[in-house]
């Protein structure tokens, strides 16, 4: 059950219409990441690798294909659904960090268990630990604009985790960071895989933070056409297991 693919993109198309002009992002693109892996998906403007996190975070459907989530077919569900979805298995990472400015860190993180109607005691406990979790203990009740952008992006990792998602997506998640900070981020996110058994999936188009990642996809024209190992990846030693399913 460990190599257990959660997510699994078959044949997939995503072709958008300007005008009279159709243009095909994805051209047909499989991809499998299997349960506790660690994913780094990598291509030049225009390869589709966008288009491609998109479907994997259930924030679009194919125009073609399918896509496969815990092995039910998600391809054609209403928005409804899938957000539901990315409430509960789904935890998200953006370059720009995407915090409320005029909520504390604490506040934030506290925000996805807000939308899944979660106890308030239970969401601030828990809010607290994750901020504890990446070393922002003391700084809970800063707003962003009083935090580094490191600081910020370790929020932001701690609110990918509020709801306890079954897969990280991580876009760009070094982007806006120095280099210094860049590798503190990536030791967070190593930390998540390797200790919490989480599925990371990080779209990235630099090379050194792509090899943290356990596997490397490149894709060209909306097809993956090249994968291998990461250079700087240390096989994780804990077996995942899928999670208990709640009655």
């Amino acid at each position: 059950m460990a190599n257990q693919n959660v997510i699994r993109l078959k044949n997939v198309w995503k072709i958008y219409t300007m005008g009279e002009v159709q243009v095909p992002a994805l051209r047909g693109l499989n991809l499998e990441i299997k349960r506790g892996e660690f994913v780094a998906v990598m291509g030049p403007s225009g390869s589709g690798k966008s288009t491609a996190m998109n479907m994997v975070g259930c924030l679009d459907i194919p125009t073609k294909g399918s896509i496969f989530l815990d092995g039910k077919d998600i391809s054609h569900l209403s928005e409804s659904d899938l957000a539901q979805i990315r409430g509960k298995k789904i935890g998200f990472i953006f370059q720009q960090f995407n915090l409320i400015q005029t909520l504390s860190a604490l506040e934030n993180v506290m925000l996805p268990m807000t939308f899944q109607g979660m106890e308030n005691e239970k969401k601030r406990t828990r809010a607290e630990d994750l901020l504890k979790m990446v070393d922002l203990g003391e700084r809970i009740h800063h707003k962003p604009n009083e935090l580094s952008g490191g600081q910020q992006q370790r929020v932001a990792i701690a609110r990918s985790l509020a709801n306890d998602p079954e897969v990280v997506l991580a876009d760009e998640p070094t982007g806006n960071l120095d280099s210094k900070t860049e590798n503190v981020i990536m030791e967070f996110l190593k930390k998540l895989h390797s200790d919490k058994c989480k599925t990371i999936i990080m779209v990235t188009h630099d090379e050194g933070v792509a090899s943290y990642a356990e596997r490397v996809e490149y894709l060209k024209d909306g097809i993956v056409v090249n994968s291998k190992k990461g250079s700087r990846y240390k096989k994780n030693s804990i077996k995942c297991l899928p999670k208990k399913t709640k009655k």
